[in-house]
């Protein structure tokens, strides 16, 4: 894989993870996991190093942006950067 490079890391909320899994389907729905709660720059393809076991996938998850969520009413709400659901203001009598 390239080298992580300045500005995937420049401010507080930024981060690079770097998955290793058995397979693509493993990898892809870590990475899934991860959009969840934030804003992510997604992989499109996971990398086979040779010699090495499975394969690997970098993405860049933005934590200060939070994901859009459903809940169980179908009304949308925020997911804050500790992962917590935040109360949409429909949502409040």
């Amino acid at each position: 894989m390239k080298p992580i490079n300045d500005g995937h890391v420049a401010k507080p909320g930024l981060a690079v993870v770097e998955v290793a899994a058995a397979d693509d389907e493993t990898a892809f729905a870590v990475q899934e996991l991860l959009a969840t709660p934030w804003a992510i720059a997604p992989a499109d393809r996971t990398t086979h190093e040779p010699g090495e076991p499975g394969v690997r996938l970098r993405c860049y998850p933005d934590m200060r942006q939070a994901a859009r969520l459903v809940n169980e009413e179908g009304i949308p709400g925020d997911i804050d950067a500790a992962g917590t659901g935040a109360e949409h203001p429909a949502s409040k009598p």
